[in-house]
């Protein structure tokens, strides 16, 4: 008896509950309209959204912020499905005009139907890093239609689903897009700024510094901790640009306080996140490496005989070989004629004929020596070659002009950094990297004796 009174109040609820939901006014909006009508709708909706702006839209696009960092785009839509499109993808800056869709398939999309600078995102020939081989940048050129919020479109993209916001542009935002590409260069750099960049980290009283690995095409940097007390702690920062500076959507934590927004300081070529009370994160430039190795003692006076040696067949684009070295090289083999060209450039360290650098060449043309002192510096940790004579390897010669510019930056009164490399290239020869400490050169060479 206690069963059957129980189940008669279950249906007698249940079917409260089915009446009491037939007559929601929520569901009967929901259902007043059949799915094909829904979408209709909802393709009018978006379209009729992207062309409400009169100054377009606006989407700074981070396709994956764990690795990459964001590329700004401007989109102006214009009626019978044309788009008017420009990016700092990279330096060039224009607009172009392609062409869009409204595509209604298990949801409405906003698809980019032919190139445009969307696209330069979704190149898979075109990756900014090994680990993204035959992916690209990881970008779409279809996004899914997901709503509107405070006047904002937001869209869901199709190949990770990440949320991407389009906002209302101005005729600002695009006068200002060109002044990206500046700032974009100066945390860049080119061939002739300093190697090596530090993350500086003032937490209001202590500045810890770390090495900031930083890649360009990826825009995408992470400082790791020189401190040998946390030698596991690192901070990753994924860029974006704009005309001050640069915007890292993984925000910088220092004393409870997120940094997010580096401003660039011209005067001294930084770039600074400014919290309150004292806390501040900059990005700077340095000529001295961040790690200072003990590995110029290897070929300091009375040690034995070293050689170490740059050949251009096996070392030109080795990853450790600057631009700077490079641009001094085809200096040099532009001089020459055309079938000749430096082949070797080989430092030879308490040889038995001393200290001295041989210009090695193709072509047939015989060898040039420059001879030299060494002193060490023990405080800065760097080899200072003085100039000694030129030869030929038979009589003293005057010191050969077309040589001058690369040769002197052996001989700065800065000195040259040495490093011992942990990888190898080509060979099992160890691998010695020569680097000034006043310029960007530095040349990458296989240990020879």
């Amino acid at each position: 008896m206690k069963v059957k009174y129980i189940y008669k109040c279950l249906m007698i609820s249940f079917a409260a509950l089915l009446l009491g939901s037939c007559s929601s006014p929520e569901v009967d909006a929901k259902f007043d309209q059949n799915a094909t009508e829904r979408l209709s709708g909802r393709q009018k909706e978006l379209n009729d959204v992207l062309l409400s702006s009169a100054d377009g839209w606006k989407a700074v696009y981070y396709t994956d912020s764990t690795q990459l960092g964001g590329w700004t785009h401007l989109f102006k839509f214009l009626p019978a499905g044309k788009v008017e499109m420009a990016s700092d993808f990279n330096s060039d800056t224009g607009v172009y005009t392609s062409q869009y869709d409204i595509q209604v398939g298990s949801t409405v999309s906003l698809v980019f139907t032919t190139e445009n600078r969307i696209h330069l995102l979704s190149n898979a020939a075109d990756y900014p890093t090994a680990g993204l081989l035959a992916k690209g940048y990881l970008g779409d050129f279809q996004f899914y239609y997901y709503g509107q919020k405070n006047g904002d479109i937001i869209f869901r993209t199709n190949r990770n689903g990440h949320f991407l916001r389009f906002v209302k542009a101005t005729p600002k935002d695009w006068e200002d897009l060109p002044k990206n590409t500046p700032i974009i260069k100066n945390i860049t750099g080119d061939m002739t700024s300093p190697l090596f960049r530090l993350l500086e980290i003032n937490d209001g009283s202590t500045t810890k510094s770390y090495d900031f690995d930083y890649n360009t095409n990826a825009r995408f940097g992470t400082g790791y901790s020189l401190d040998p007390s946390t030698p596991n702690e690192s901070y990753d920062l994924a860029f974006s640009f704009n005309p001050t500076g640069a915007f890292t959507k993984i925000p910088l934590t220092v004393k409870d306080q997120k940094l997010s927004d580096f401003v660039y300081e011209s005067a001294t070529n930084t770039f600074v996140a400014t919290g309150k009370d004292g806390v501040k994160a900059t990005i700077k430039y340095t000529n001295a490496p961040p790690i200072i190795t003990d590995d110029y003692t290897n070929f300091v006076n009375g040690k034995p005989q070293m050689v170490v040696g740059y050949i251009a067949a096996n070392l030109y684009n080795a990853p450790t070989t600057s631009d700077y070295f490079r641009f001094l090289i085809n200096k040099v083999n532009a001089t020459l004629p055309a079938n000749q060209s430096i082949a070797r450039i080989q430092v030879y360290f308490n040889s038995a004929f001393g200290d001295y650098i041989e210009y090695r060449f193709n072509g047939g043309r015989p060898s040039v020596y420059h001879n030299f002192t060494t002193s060490p510096n023990n405080t800065t940790k760097i080899l200072v070659l003085t100039h000694d004579s030129w030869d030929n390897g038979t009589a003293i010669i005057p010191a050969p002009a077309f040589l001058k510019d690369i040769d002197e930056q052996f001989f700065t009164t800065a000195g040259l950094y040495v490093k011992k490399e942990n990888f190898k290239i080509s060979f099992t020869n160890t691998i010695y990297t020569l680097t000034s400490a006043s310029s960007s050169f530095r040349m990458t060479t296989y240990q020879l004796n």
